[in-house]
């Protein structure tokens, strides 16, 4: 079976959001259109406490996009985004909602910032959704969402390692940046994942 992993399509990533991702709402149509193609369609969404140390807000003397060290880990600084219960934190309202079988929140441990919808950043803990995923069958994930170099990246890679064929949406994501999402591409082609348009599912 297969399912369509839908990556953060929150406000915050959305043009107008902290964390905007340029052209990020281009994608909802497509998203829309291909959910009726697939018999799971499951979630992930950034979850952040307001006191996250992903934030820039809370190192001193840091700015926006610096990269520091957090817990060992190298660590880009954002703006605060995704903070729980805020309007930011929710689904875009234009996303169709009503096929989303489950909902897999991240980035909820201010300690460590958590890309993937499988992981956090260090796989110190894992979300449980490769397992779910397994329980339901699953052996082929498509992903589409935001952000095509971050988010969307990790989750794919980490797809791979749980076991599972990854087909990534190449029309129904948006990047950060140009020149990520071309490595991110050609990284997970390297590991086998498989770059596909919304037209080639059927």
């Amino acid at each position: 079976m297969r399912a369509l992993l839908l990556i953060d399509i929150q406000n915050d990533f959305l043009p107008g959001g902290s964390l905007a991702v340029p052209e990020g709402d281009a994608i909802i149509p497509v998203v829309n259109k291909l959910q009726p193609r697939f018999d799971l369609v499951v979630a992930t969404q950034d979850w952040h406490p307001e006191n996250h140390k992903s934030f820039a807000s809370q190192h001193a003397g840091k700015s926006v996009f610096d990269v520091t060290d957090l817990n060992g880990l190298e660590q880009v600084l954002w703006p605060d985004h995704c903070v729980q219960g805020t309007a930011g934190a929710e689904f875009s309202e234009a996303l169709d909602q009503h096929r989303i079988e489950a909902i897999f929140r991240k980035g909820t441990d201010p300690a460590i910032d958590s890309y993937s919808g499988f992981y956090d950043n260090g796989h110190r803990k894992s979300t449980g959704l490769a397992d779910y995923l397994r329980g339901k069958g699953v052996t082929e994930v498509y992903l589409a969402g935001l952000a095509a170099d971050y988010c969307v990246y990790y989750s794919a890679k980490d797809a791979l390692t749980e076991g599972f064929s990854v087909f990534y949406l190449e029309d129904a994501v948006r990047a950060i940046s140009g020149d990520g999402f071309e490595k991110a591409k050609a990284d997970l082609q390297e590991r086998g994942a498989h770059l596909v348009q919304s037209s080639d599912v059927v």
